[in-house]
């Protein structure tokens, strides 16, 4: 009996997915349970498996593709079995040939970014170019023969076919059922040209303003005046979710400095007992967070619209900046582990978010998250809430300054800090004490002992 695969809501909060990686090929045996495909959730990029026996029949979306949970991505069945009802009557989808490479971005969810190959050779009822001209870039040394019958082609590659001259009937569609659309325009305009008369050299000097540039991060590079980069759904998740507390979240704002100067001291002597007792700044912020919200609980709350829940158990979540975006990784239990329990936690939530390896279960259920930037050399912030929790703390960075103590100034190690407050959850007062206490614990570092 023919399977379909749809895409799943591999996580909670999971709305739509991106097909990221197809790992079966069409007409590859397949097995209930065995991983198909690798899918980007609003978090991490999950494993998609089949759940049904039989042959890849048909790939119904390009990887690189948006769809939404329900949507059907392929189709299992036995080799004979037929699956027309299944795909509207659509064939499998295959490699095309290999003589020319382009990559294209993606626009409304309908077309997305993807390697693809394909041939393309001039038409005949393509506009001739002027005699000076060198030939089209979309010529190349291999023919193609032309298809027969309608030419299937999005809205969108019609109109682009149409401003750069390109007939469609010379172009191998890479979309379902041959279907032509963007990137296969695109492709057309950029392979390879066939050798022809040199143009003119142009002697002008460049104008620094249309001069293409390299931003400073590596990760964007612009041709232009600018780039369009289409949403990761982790950034798409972040958009939601912070348009959700900013707005209707009346958030008010404490902040404390703290005195670091005996945290530093501790690390010191923790770091001179072996390398098994190393732990930063940020493990140490993370316990006597977890050990102030034990004593606090006001603070560790959710707001459920209709109740207040508070929680006995602290679950912190540990906000960690990949190349995507904001992921916040949750150390479960954190009031009763031990310093170095949640440094080691801390290392691999953080390694493995940047890699987008974080199981659902890691992210999802923190009652209360830290956000710390001081190492990245910022002085103060604020944070915005995750709701439905009802608070945030905002770290900044370490640094010496000088202070007045019987009768002359010392250096001391200062480290500010703002709590973010949900007011219909954690009154002024409240958030006060919490300060308070997280206070004592780190100028009294040996105070979290006991």
């Amino acid at each position: 009996m023919a399977t379909k695969v749809m895409m799943e809501a591999l996580s909670p909060t999971m709305e739509e997915g991106r097909l990221v990686k197809w790992l079966k090929n069409v007409g590859d045996a397949v097995k209930s349970g065995e991983t198909i495909a690798e899918v980007e959730t609003d978090k991490a990029i999950m494993e998609l498996v089949a759940r049904g026996d039989g042959v890849l029949r048909v790939r119904l979306v390009e990887e690189g593709t948006t769809s939404a949970i329900g949507d059907t991505l392929a189709v299992i069945a036995t080799p004979d079995e037929d699956i027309s009802k299944l795909t509207g009557g659509g064939a499998a989808t295959t490699p095309a040939p290999t003589t020319a490479t382009a990559t294209a971005g993606s626009r409304g969810g309908a077309e997305h970014a993807e390697t693809t190959t394909l041939k393309v050779v001039p038409s005949a009822n393509a506009v001739p170019s002027a005699p000076s001209a060198p030939p089209r870039a979309n010529a190349v040394d291999v023919a193609v023969p032309t298809p027969t019958g309608p030419v299937r082609s999005s809205p969108l590659a019609r109109r682009l076919a149409s401003e750069h001259g390109i007939a469609l009937n010379a172009i191998v569609g890479s979309g379902p059922n041959g279907r032509i659309i963007r990137r296969d325009i695109q492709a057309a305009t950029t392979t390879t040209p066939v050798a022809g008369p040199a143009a003119p050299r142009d002697t002008t000097v460049p104008s620094l303003a249309t001069k293409p540039t390299t931003a400073v991060n590596a990760s964007i590079v612009f041709d232009g005046d600018f780039k369009d980069v289409p949403l990761t759904q982790i950034r798409k998740t972040i958009a939601r979710r912070l348009s959700e507390s900013i707005g209707p979240i009346p958030t008010f704002y404490l902040t404390s400095e703290i005195d670091m100067t005996q945290v530093g001291k501790l690390r010191e002597q923790m770091l001179a007992a072996g390398d098994q007792f190393k732990v930063s700044v940020n493990d140490i912020v993370l316990k006597a967070v977890a050990i102030a919200l034990t004593r606090h609980p006001e603070c560790n709350a959710h707001w459920l619209n209709d109740h207040i829940r508070y929680f006995a158990r602290v679950h912190l979540g540990m906000a960690v900046a990949t190349d995507d975006g904001l992921i916040v990784p949750v150390i479960t239990d954190a009031h009763s582990k031990g310093l170095g329990q949640i440094g080691r936690d801390a290392r691999d939530f953080a390694k493995r978010a940047r890699e987008r390896k974080l199981q659902p279960a890691e992210y999802t259920g923190s009652t209360f998250s830290v956000s710390n930037l001081g190492m990245l050399g910022i002085d103060q912030f604020t944070a915005i809430i995750n709701p439905p929790e009802a608070a945030i703390l905002a770290v900044g960075a370490t640094e010496t300054k000088p202070v007045w103590e019987n009768g002359a100034f010392v250096p001391r190690q200062r480290m500010r800090v703002t709590l973010s407050c949900d007011h219909r959850v954690i009154d002024g007062a409240v958030g006060a004490k919490f300060l308070q206490t997280l206070r004592q614990l780190l100028e009294a570092p040996m105070m979290m002992l006991f």
